[in-house]
């Protein structure tokens, strides 16, 4: 796991998230995901700047995912360190409502490309 990925770990193991089960690198379909709380079908994928340059298989990825009635939460690595508390929000608030969208949150400095995506975005605010 990338930086990142432990730190995420580090608050969704153990049922320290809400009382929400997470577990990760887990197979769905033919992929990989970072995090996934099976009971309520949500999957925190942690992205890096790789990911700038794999927007369209990303986007298959996630569309696949939700056809399996999953839905996808994309973050940045930038984010997790820069605003972890916001980042749990979201996930929590996610976790506790039905509708099932496919996020991104962007990262609040484009100057490295990270951010910019088609995806629907969410601004999250510590």
């Amino acid at each position: 796991m990338t930086g990142a990925e432990n730190r995420m770990w580090y608050y969704l193991r153990s049922r320290r998230l809400g009382g929400y089960k997470f577990v990760r690198q887990q197979a769905i379909d033919h992929y990989i995901v970072d995090f996934v709380c099976r009971e309520k079908k949500l999957i925190v994928e942690v992205d890096g700047g790789q990911h700038i340059d794999a927007a369209e298989y990303d986007e298959h990825r996630t569309n696949v995912l939700e056809a399996r009635g999953y839905q996808v939460l994309r973050v940045w690595n930038h984010d997790v360190f820069q605003n972890t508390p916001g980042i749990m929000e979201k996930i929590l608030a996610l976790l506790e409502t039905e509708p099932h969208i496919s996020t991104l949150i962007p990262s609040p400095s484009p100057k490295t490309g990270e951010g910019s995506s088609s995806v629907q975005a969410f601004n999250i605010r510590a």
